[in-house]
């Protein structure tokens, strides 16, 4: 067979990376995310129903939603799939903060800098601005991403080479 009959053209719109894959609601486990009306969540309690007259066990979850903190709550029989996102997280260094909240980050990795994050609201946002402003040795924050989303969540000073 030459070459020629295996150029298949597999170009989607989008990075070919599925954003969500299955897994069998009772293979699902506390503090394990999943998606709850679309949402990516992080499961916080778990209870299993007996089986009842209909034969399947159900499972009731509540969880918390990663990026907005809002509590979300679902049944689903045991044996069917739900959809689990994939979660990133990566630590970038905070180089700056401009005028109009957004951040500008480091990669540490590739030295990329990254400036489509805005400041987070509350404390740790507060936090991260009061660090920048006291010109810390270096301030991380961590940076978790789902489902197109991207939010900083946390952040820590940067570990002394000495």
């Amino acid at each position: 067979m030459s070459d020629t009959e295996h150029d298949h053209d597999f170009t989607t719109g989008d990075s070919g990376a599925a954003a969500t894959y299955p897994k069998q609601c009772s293979a699902i486990r506390k503090n394990e995310f999943v998606m709850i009306k679309g949402r990516p969540c992080k499961v916080v309690e778990m209870s299993t129903s007996k089986t009842g007259k209909h034969g399947h066990a159900k499972v009731h979850m509540v969880a918390i939603d990663i990026f907005t903190n809002k509590k979300l709550e679902d049944i689903c029989p045991s044996t069917h799939n739900m959809d689990v996102p994939i979660v990133k997280r990566k630590e970038f260094q905070v180089l700056s903060v401009n005028d109009d909240g957004f951040l500008s980050l480091m990669d540490l990795e590739t030295c990329d800098t990254k400036d489509d994050l805005r400041l987070p609201d509350g404390e740790l946002g507060d936090q991260i601005k009061a660090a920048v402003e006291k010109d810390d040795n270096g301030i991380l924050v961590t940076v978790v991403a789902a489902c197109g989303e991207e939010a900083i969540l946390g952040m820590k000073n940067m570990p002394n080479k000495d």
